[in-house]
């Protein structure tokens, strides 16, 4: 019996292909439309009709006759999906590196300290929506400035290793132990209830408030279990400093020696620290480098309380606050999560190392 319709061009699989279609179907990460096409032409192979495996797999005849012609023209290759043309560019090569250039060597003719998208478009002819395109495609945010400071410790190298040993070694029979001050946290009373949040809407305060006077917490951090020894102070000189060390010995098991890493801070190195420290030889103090309390894993959780407590709270004295805070850190205690430090000292030596030259190259670049 004579089948009617176009005559269909022979399809036989190799060995190969035969496995790369069955992968394709069967495997889970395969793309359903891969997988598809796939199917399509394992049962074209079988000598089926296009109708009948249109029929088995739920789709239209022209979908099979589609990915079998393509099949047969290019093999696997064929399978893949094909670029779409899309649109011509109206944006030239030269037009975007003009921009770049601009971007990065040149200053608006009007005064501005950086280029907006607007002065950019004005300055180029362009479109506001191309030159947005443009900097997002080279990471450019002209409107953006990071700060940055190196410091200038002579012993910088001495001390980052120092620390950071400390953190990733610590010593056996030791607790290593982050302390710093947290000065000036303010007792603030909003001068309105805060607004709760609702669909769409954050929390909102008042811009304005009332504050009733300020505090400082002096704070240590066990590495180890992430718990966290807190006093408040109304003040941080040297005797401030010297209270909390005897707060610190009640409070940790006397047969353990106690590593405290501390920043510069003049407090922390006055006569009768260093006599105090002289008769209790189990506290070593190990201090950060100028501009280095980055060093200090306290300051990351000085972070946490700031954000999870300090910043949405009304206190209207400043005995409320100190009592806040002190059941925070009660709170944490039950249940502390320790902070990990990473990175070896050679890893950070290397990294800022690779910063500096950069910066010199910059500057040389543009002639600073």
């Amino acid at each position: 019996m004579a089948f009617s319709g176009r005559p269909k061009a022979e399809l036989v699989l190799s060995d190969v292909e035969r496995d790369t279609l069955l992968g394709w179907a069967r495997r889970a990460k395969t793309s359903q439309a891969l997988a598809l096409r796939a199917k399509i032409v394992l049962a074209c192979a079988e000598g089926v009709t296009n109708k009948d495996v249109a029929a088995r797999l739920g789709i239209w005849p022209q979908t099979v006759s589609k990915w079998r012609a393509r099949f047969v023209k290019d093999r696997l290759a064929g399978l893949a999906d094909e670029p779409r043309p899309g649109a011509a560019r109206t944006i030239t090569d030269e037009q975007v590196e003009t921009v770049i250039v601009k971007t990065l060597e040149e200053t608006p003719a009007n005064g501005d300290t950086h280029w907006s998208t607007r002065s950019m478009a004005r300055a180029t002819g362009m479109s506001q929506t191309a030159i947005s395109r443009i900097w997002r495609a080279f990471g450019l945010k002209p409107h953006l400035v990071d700060t940055w400071k190196l410091s200038t410790d002579p012993q910088f190298i001495e001390k980052v290793r120092d620390i950071v040993g400390l953190y990733l070694a610590p010593p056996d029979k030791a607790l290593v132990l982050c302390v710093d001050e947290k000065s000036q946290m303010q007792a603030l009373d909003r001068t309105a209830p805060m607004l709760p949040m609702m669909p769409g809407v954050p929390g909102r305060k008042t811009h304005d408030y009332i504050r009733h006077g300020t505090t400082s917490l002096f704070a240590a951090l066990d590495i180890a279990t992430g718990k966290v020894i807190g006093q408040h102070q109304r003040r941080h000189r040297h005797q401030e400093f010297l209270r909390f060390l005897k707060t610190i010995d009640k409070n940790t098991p006397a047969e353990l020696d106690l590593h405290l890493i501390c920043d510069n801070y003049a407090t922390h190195k006055t006569p009768a620290i260093k006599t105090w420290l002289a008769a209790h030889p189990r506290f070593h103090l190990h201090f950060t480098p100028t501009s280095g309390s980055w060093l200090n894993l306290v300051e990351r959780w000085f972070g946490e309380l700031t954000s999870r407590k300090l910043r949405r709270s009304t206190h209207r004295s400043v005995k409320e606050l100190e009592t806040d805070v002190q059941a925070w850190i009660d709170a944490w205690n039950d249940d502390p999560k320790p902070f990990v430090w990473t990175k070896t000292a050679d890893e950070i030596l290397d990294n800022l190392a690779n910063y500096c030259t950069r910066i010199n190259q910059l500057n040389n670049d543009s002639g600073h």
